[in-house]
């Protein structure tokens, strides 16, 4: 099982996602603080990981309920859950991904 814990930052609300393998399916649990992502994890409790890796198919099913569910663009709760379920089908390694912001004062 891979998990990724998510503070989404300015909302202040926590997700946690835990990917498990079954057979060539990826089984997702999401819980979250936020409503919205709430309402994303009752549609994406299985998915497929080899179709949720690219766009060039068709638009992963994470990111079509992210876009339906979520307001908020910048959310990154939709990667991590994809970030989850590449470490749980061996796409990839188990490495933090960190975005750091900040604002510089301009006179």
């Amino acid at each position: 099982m891979a998990t990724a814990e998510i503070f989404a930052g300015n909302c202040g609300f926590n997700t946690t996602v835990e990917a498990t393998m079954e057979g060539k399916v990826c089984k997702l649990k999401i819980e979250s603080e936020c409503a919205a992502i709430r309402k994303m994890a009752e549609e994406l409790t299985e998915v497929n990981p080899y179709q949720e890796i690219s766009f060039r198919r068709a638009m992963p099913k994470i990111h079509e309920a992210g876009h339906k569910h979520c307001t908020h663009a910048a959310c990154p709760v939709p990667v991590g859950i994809i970030k989850a379920m590449e470490i749980e089908a061996k796409l990839a390694l188990p490495t933090d991904v960190t975005i750091k912001l900040s604002k510089t004062k301009t006179e």
